[in-house]
């Protein structure tokens, strides 16, 4: 019985990651509309987000509307990369607010210096 019981909620554990994985998507604040670009170090008003699937395939790029905002681009951006289902932000570094704005939506984020192949090929490791 014990066995059957842990069995069972080891295949729940793995559906759950499995479902989680594959719904994964990350938004890399860019410097360029490439991922050859460097990651840019400002997360909220970055030109570019770059937008990659649980695979690390590029699948959209995104112009920044709030890379040019006075004030509270980082709420406002964690609200539109929440918006496109993004789970995990990659910049070199982030604001307080944008900080709070994500963990408020469950989004993730992870600070790397690098080129955005890079950034993307480390997170796809889990090596934050």
């Amino acid at each position: 019985m014990k066995r059957l019981l842990l069995v069972s909620l080891a295949i729940l554990f793995l559906f759950a990651v499995m479902v989680n994985a594959a719904e994964m998507r990350f938004a890399v604040a860019s410097s360029d509309k490439t991922a050859e670009a460097s990651v840019s170090n400002e997360a909220a008003k970055c030109p570019y987000y770059l937008i990659f699937d649980s695979k690390g395939e590029l699948t959209e790029v995104i112009d920044n509307p709030y890379k040019n905002a006075s004030g509270g681009a980082g709420p406002s951006a964690a609200d539109f990369l929440a918006q496109r289902d993004v789970t995990m932000v990659i910049a070199v570094d982030f604001g307080s607010k944008m900080l709070n704005a994500l963990e408020s939506k469950s989004i993730t984020h992870f600070e790397f210096n690098g080129s955005v192949n890079d950034a993307v090929k480390r997170a796809l490791e889990g090596g934050q």
